[in-house]
């Protein structure tokens, strides 16, 4: 950006890195995972939001580099760390794809009345027009996507509100039916939800003020979440209740407090979310792969953009064949996709610990030790970064590697999936 960030522009962006179109499933996922006891894994989340946002913003100002995660293990590290927490990244893009575009393909099917093959072909869709776009260098701008982020705020809102005085007491009973070790399991499927937090280590430079600015703006944001996560976890088990996982929870929000026609421009909204977001995750996984390419760290070929994107589109097409015939589920590829972006958590907050002093080393080592924590209860999930780790490390091949790549910068703004 040419001009200097106001806090209020800043929190904005902050608020816009953070939701995203996972919040059009994922309620209703943790809800049948763990019962009415999702909300505490909701409140834990929130909280862990808190040194999360202190560390990355910590890491922003006194390591103002580019590459964000990736570039913070690497200077923790070395290179090889550095080049498995990008691999992560691009692992958590690739399965996260298919899964976005899945729940966008509910909510497509739900507007025309139509089942799970309609989905899947809304699905495939979105997917191929997506790749078409980066195809071309048509990439979704920053400003639309803060634009979209603020009509889901204000969706949210709307839902909640609206949907409250709907709320039936019996749905809060049993309050953990599924055990309290499932409310680790609800927080590693919410985690997706969470992703955006180390937005802030890329404002730091288009502030005037970071040491002023920073703070307020982080805090600004996380109330904002606060109210809207809580209030749409709260709205989902008191209306919707947790026998089963709906499709569309949030059109289904939407529909018992204004009828219809909520559940209408719900199903519109989600799919110019699902959409932006899509865009701008695979603009940035094709700019990932290239770096990783020219460090040696993968194939030559993917240093080609249409290489990268036909492997996107190729792998979105494998899994969505077995997404239609309900072979997997969403929920599944959720978990994996979660798995592979927590552990880049675990390498950032990590790299915290090593790379900062004071309170904000403290504030890292707690976050860090949640987020692990939150990686252990992705249950056998937890093979997808151990799996991708040993691949990053074969496809490098040995030692020497010339550097590990940054994140682009389209990765922070765009959004949680």
């Amino acid at each position: 950006m040419s001009w200097m960030l106001s806090t209020r522009s800043a929190t904005a962006l902050y608020v816009g890195a953070v939701l995203g179109p996972g919040v059009l499933i994922l309620p209703s996922l943790a809800a049948e995972a763990a019962g009415p006891a999702s909300v505490l894994a909701w409140a834990g989340l929130l909280a862990l939001s808190v040194p999360l946002a202190i560390a990355f913003a910590v890491l922003g100002v006194r390591h103002p580099e580019a590459g964000g995660t990736a570039a913070y293990a690497r200077a923790a590290f070395g290179r090889l760390a550095g080049t498995v927490t990008g691999w992560w990244f691009l692992a958590g893009v690739v399965l996260g794809a298919p899964a976005v575009a899945m729940v966008g393909g509910f909510y497509v099917a739900e507007l025309l009345g139509a089942g799970r093959e309609a989905a899947v072909v809304a699905a495939a869709g979105m997917i191929a027009a997506v790749v078409a776009a980066n195809a071309r260098g048509v990439h979704t701008t920053a400003r639309l996507q803060l634009v979209l982020a603020g009509v889901l705020a204000a969706l949210l809102l709307v839902a909640v509100v609206s949907a409250l005085p709907e709320s039936r007491a019996e749905h809060w009973t049993p309050f953990a039916p599924h055990g309290w070790g499932s409310v680790g399991t609800a927080a590693s499927l919410l985690m997706l939800s969470f992703i955006g937090w180390e937005a802030v280590s890329h404002l730091a430079g288009e502030l005037r003020d970071p040491a002023r600015q920073l703070p307020r703006a982080i805090f600004g944001a996380l109330a904002i979440v606060v109210v809207l996560y809580l209030g749409l976890a709260v709205a989902t088990i008191g209306v919707l209740g947790t026998a089963a996982a709906s499709d569309v929870p949030l059109a289904d929000l939407m529909a018992a407090g204004l009828g219809s026609v909520g559940r209408s421009v719900t199903a519109g909204l989600a799919v110019l979310l699902t959409m932006g977001a899509m865009n701008a995750y695979v603009a940035a996984a094709v700019q990932l792969a290239g770096a990783l390419a020219e460090e040696g760290a993968a194939s030559r070929a993917l240093g080609r953009p249409r290489v990268a994107l036909s492997g996107i589109a190729a792998v979105g097409a494998v899994l969505l064949a077995p997404l239609g015939f309900d072979v997997v589920g969403v929920d599944g590829l959720v978990r994996a996709c979660s798995a592979a972006f927590v552990a880049v958590y675990v390498a950032a907050t990590a790299a915290g610990v090593r790379l900062l002093d004071g309170s904000a080393r403290w504030a890292a080592g707690v976050a860090f030790v949640a987020v692990a924590v939150v990686l252990a209860f992705s249950g056998v999930y937890v093979a997808v970064p151990a799996v991708v780790a040993l691949v990053a490390l074969t496809a490098t091949g040995r030692e020497g590697c010339a550097g590990a790549p940054g994140l682009p910068r389209a990765v922070s703004s765009s959004g949680s999936a």
